[in-house]
This record gives C-alpha cells, structure tokens and sequence, in this order.
C-alpha cells in the first residue's frame, strides 16, 4: 500500500512531484509540456487538464483507502473467530452406547467332562453242550427278555436217544438189584437153619450191593442226560436287552460258543473321564447331565469312581448311573457337566464381551472416553458370562456395540434401548 501511495505522489500534476524527481529522468508536465492546437496556449487548455489529473487523483485515493478498510475488516473478522473456534469441542462422539454393571449371583459350578456311553454289565450266553445244530433263533437284537426265556433250540434227537437208553439200563440195573437182593435173603435165611456156608452169604451180599451201585449208576447218567436234553435250550441268564446275536439256525455250534449278548437289566452307565485334580471334588450321588448327539439331555447320577488313574493319560473315570428309558444307546460318545454345586459369579451380558485376536475385552466408561480391557471369562449361563478376573465389580460397562469402538474414544452416554435411535 506505501508503494501505491508513493506512486499516487509522483503522479504528474502533483504539487510535491517536482520534488522528488530532481535526480530522475524528466517526466512530462502536461500542463507545460502539452502542445496546443496551433502551438498557443490558453488558460481554458490547463484548467481543463488540471480538473481531469484532480478527479483522477482522487478516485485512485478513494480506491486505496477502500482497499486499506477492507484488509482491517479481514483482521478483525479473523481473531474474533479464533476465540469461538477455541471453545468448540474438541471431537464427535464415536457411538451413543448404554452402560450396564456385573451382577453378582450365585451359580451352578459344573464340571465339564466327555465320556462315552457303556452297558453297566453285559452278559455272554451260549450253549453248554457243543456238536449240535442251530434249529430256531426265537429273539433279535434289542429285544427285552427275562430270565430263562428261551432264545434258540438246538437239535435234541441225539441227546433225547442217550436218554432213552440210559432209562432202559436203569430198568435193568434195578431188576439185577431186585434179584440180587431176594439171593441175599435166601442165603441169610439158610445160614441160619444151618444150611449155607458162610462164603455163599457173603458172595449174596457182594452181588446185592454192586446191583444196588449200577442202579445208583444209571440213575446218575440219566441225570446227566437230561440236563444234555435241557442245554439244547439256550436260554437268557437274566433280564436285559438283547445287544448283540451271532446265532444262525443251521450252524452247528461248540460248548461255550457266544450266540447272544444282553445289557443285563437294560442298564447304561456313562464313563466320563476327569482328570485326577478333578475327581477329588466329585462325590457319588451327584446329579449329571449329558448332551446326546440328538441335541436332547439325559439327567444321570453318579454311582462310583474309579479307584485307579490311568498312567498313560492321567485321567480317571467317573460311573454316572443313566435312566432306562433314555436316547442313550451303548457306544455313544457323549459330552455332559456334572454338578459340584453352587458358587458366586460375576457375570455380564454376553454383548457386552468382545473377542479380538482369542482374548476377551470389555469396554469401561473412563469419564466421557471409553478404556478398553482384557477379562477372562468362565462359565455361561442363559444370555449372562461369568468374569473370573480383569474387571471391576463397580465398573460401568458398554452393554453393546463394543465392535464398533476403540480404545479411548469418546463416546455419549444413553439410557439403555435408546442407543440404536441416537446412533
């Protein structure tokens, strides 16, 4: 601007130009300078010369002054801005989140195990006797049976000849015995008349007593005989189910072949393995509860421990007594929790816990800024998760969202349902 105005002062028709042009080049006064039609000059000439440099002059000061009045105006238009900007707020908020505190409740402390589903007893049944062919299979796998119900029969025409002729040899042996005893009574008589030595008495009694010993004898393997005839009747041991039959009409089978396996009473029992730190704190009479590969429970109690830990994988087996009627099948793998009790848990909804790189987060308001922090978390129950450590019982925490937020930012406090509406 101090350039312009120095220009403006030695514009020509300045009072003042002369002045500072005495060194410089001679600029032309048109007042003096300016040749005049004819080469005279007249006064009319240089008034009108010198009204037009006034009037030039002064628009050339109006522009100046209102150039210089529009800078200031700038200046002050700027730093009454800057306060105003100084007292903005320094940021948005990130998210309009509802905070929720951890509930302390009393929760059941299940122990987690995995097992596999076994009959509590099985037994093995097959013929006692061998050589015979298979004539019927009465029953099949998984059917329910009693105690002496019949399950196959064998070929008894052999075993029932064995009979008939061991009955005849008994009729025999008691007819020699009747004989032998009536000679017995004769010599007795005639040795006391007198009339019999006594070497034939005692050959009457030999004889007596040895038809007396064949008839004992026969009586015996008729005895034997048919309990033969009974065996060509496989029967069941006990009651149970059916679970497995090798039996086929036809074959010829030995004594002690398995034609049949029951699950004696139809009983299951799950074998959960624990480790040995875990079984101290399992008593018998606990209740149990297994998830079946069907997506249906099963509530079981258990009987017994085992009384040894296996070397290899230092687990032990606890024998968890399962109800009859059950989708429970023998050889199922099962997962189940047994139930040590009740315990007191921290717990949080399970929004408002984050899993990022397989740890767990949860976001604590700090003033109008979130923090976030590393849980750990235990057991689950309904919508709820147990905090085992990392956070404070007292603590407000973002009941959900945590996803879209990091740690330190800032964020608006709303009543929980709210926060979907502000967002």
């Amino acid at each position: 601007m101090t350039s312009f105005l120095a220009l403006v002062a030695d514009f020509p028709g300045n009072p003042q130009a002369g002045l500072r042009n005495n060194t410089a080049r001679a600029v032309p006064d048109f007042r003096t300078d300016l040749p005049l039609r004819g080469g005279h000059e007249t006064a009319s000439t240089r008034i009108a010369v010198n009204t037009r440099l006034k009037v030039l002059v002064l628009s050339i000061l109006s522009l100046a002054i209102g150039l210089l009045a529009g800078c200031k105006g700038e200046q002050s238009a700027s730093a009454s801005t800057a306060p105003a900007a100084a007292s903005a707020p320094a940021g948005k908020a990130a998210l309009s989140v509802a905070m929720v505190h951890a509930e302390k409740a009393d929760w059941s402390l299940d122990l987690a195990a995995n097992g596999t589903v076994s009959a509590w007893q099985e037994a093995a049944v097959g013929p006692e006797i061998g050589g015979l062919r298979i004539t019927e299979v009465l029953v099949n796998v998984g059917d329910e049976v009693k105690r002496g119900q019949l399950l196959a029969r064998l070929a008894s025409e052999t075993v029932e000849a064995d009979v008939a002729q061991t009955r005849a040899l008994l009729v025999e042996a008691q007819a020699t015995l009747e004989e032998a005893h009536a000679n017995a009574d004769r010599y007795r008589q005639l040795r006391n008349a007198g009339m019999s030595s006594a070497q034939q008495l005692v050959q009457s009694e030999t004889a007596e007593n040895t038809a007396r010993a064949r008839v004992e004898a026969q009586k015996a393997r008729l005895k034997a005989d048919e309990l033969r005839l009974a065996h060509t009747r496989v029967v069941a041991s006990d009651d149970g189910v059916i679970s497995v039959r090798t039996a086929t009409v036809g074959a010829v089978v030995q004594a002690g072949q398995e034609l049949f396996r029951l699950i004696r009473g139809g009983r299951l029992e799950w074998r959960a393995e624990v480790t040995g730190a875990e079984m101290s704190r399992v008593k018998p009479g606990m209740k149990a509860t297994l998830a079946l590969p069907d997506g249906s429970r099963v509530e079981g109690k258990v009987r017994i421990l085992a009384p040894t830990i296996d070397p290899q994988t230092r687990n032990g087996l606890v024998y968890v007594d399962l109800p009859r009627n059950s989708q429970a099948r023998a050889g199922m793998f099962a997962r189940g929790e047994i139930a040590l009790g009740d315990a007191p848990a921290l717990s949080l909804p399970q929004t408002a816990v984050l899993m990022r790189d397989g740890f767990s987060y949860a976001f604590v308001l700090d003033g109008q800024h979130v923090r976030q922090v590393k849980i750990s978390i235990g057991r689950r129950s309904a919508e709820r998760v147990e905090v085992l450590s990392g956070l404070d019982a007292n603590a407000a925490v973002v009941a959900s969202g945590g996803a879209f937020l990091a740690d330190g930012d800032l964020v608006r406090v709303v009543p929980p349902g709210t926060e979907q509406a502000s967002n």
